[in-house]
């Protein structure tokens, strides 16, 4: 593999020991399908990015991983991706993986990381979410997720918002222009929210 970083190889490393052989798996299929990929660390988990775009992700947590693919809603496997996700309610779009059996067959996953691949190359960007008025809560994204599970004080307090106050945070963070903005408003909310505060505490 080339373009291989040393912050994800400590990522690998410092996982549980169940977690090594899915990350290693899945990271030698990005690179055997991309070899331009660039792998960063964001949001605390390995990222692979590909044309200055994200691509995928996959996080490891106490007893499972999960594989995230930036541009699933626009993907051609969409509809089986997304019912995977809600099937588990987990994080990612290949439900909750605790061993490399877990994982869909190699021509499935290549044949995904191709077809997120596809999207970087035409340019093809997700939609701009609309502002929602409802007063239910709206889907936390992976990221933000992975965040708050990393925080057990946040998380806690999180589950415990009403609806208004965590759609407030979430619409915040994604409605951010720039990976750099989007980082520096999650690391403020998982400090303000851990703290009990809501999104306009300062206005209140």
């Amino acid at each position: 593999m080339k373009n291989t970083s040393q912050p994800i190889d400590q990522y690998i490393n410092q996982s549980a020991d169940f977690a090594k052989p899915i990350l290693q798996h899945f990271r030698q299929l990005v690179h055997d399908v991309c070899p331009d990929v660039e792998e960063k660390i964001k949001w605390g988990f390995p990222h692979f990015d590909y044309k200055n775009e994200m691509m995928c992700s996959m996080v490891s947590f106490k007893k499972h991983c999960a594989i995230t693919f930036w541009k699933a809603a626009l993907m051609q496997k969409r509809d089986a991706l997304v019912a995977k996700a809600k099937s588990e309610e987990a994080m990612g779009h290949l439900g909750k993986i605790s061993a490399k059996s877990d994982l869909p067959k190699d021509a499935v996953l290549k044949a995904y990381i191709k077809d997120a691949m596809r999207l970087n190359d035409a340019g093809i960007k997700l939609p701009a979410r609309k502002k929602n008025a409802v007063t239910n809560a709206i889907s936390i994204p992976d990221y933000f997720e992975a965040a708050l599970k990393k925080n057990k004080k946040a998380g806690q307090s999180f589950a415990k918002f009403p609806p208004s106050h965590q759609n407030e945070y979430i619409r915040w963070i994604t409605e951010a222009k720039t990976e750099a903005t989007r980082q520096k408003r999650m690391d403020t909310a998982i400090e303000w929210i851990a703290e009990g505060k809501d999104r306009n505490w300062k206005y209140r």
